[in-house]
């Protein structure tokens, strides 16, 4: 929190307050979960704040990755892609089909 001196300097100086630009958020943990954060953050010379948004952010990330599983396996199935080796394959196959397209056009 800025003093009060502190914050009719700003007043003076910059003509507004300062404004906030995060937004409070209490959340609530097992008393095991709230002492690994904790001993976490320390670990990682981090705030707890910033545990939590890093968490957010991990969770989004997988959220997203699952929907794009979600929407691509039943197509990748479909067409016979059941794991990594078939999507080497697959993209071997289309690189080479694209190569034997373009030696059949003749040069303009």
């Amino acid at each position: 929190m800025h003093g009060k001196d502190e914050l009719s300097d700003m007043i003076k100086y910059y003509g507004v307050l300062p404004m906030r630009t995060t937004k409070v958020l209490s959340i609530t943990l097992p008393e095991p979960m709230l002492e690994e954060m904790q001993a976490l953050a320390k670990k990682e010379n981090r705030t707890m704040s910033e545990l939590v948004r890093q968490a957010l952010r991990q969770y989004q990330d997988d959220r997203y990755w699952k929907e794009i599983q979600a929407y691509a396996r039943p197509r990748a199935e479909a067409i016979g892609v059941h794991n990594e080796d078939d999507v080497v394959r697959a993209v071997k196959e289309f690189r080479r089909e694209q190569r034997a397209r373009r030696k059949r056009k003749p040069a303009a």
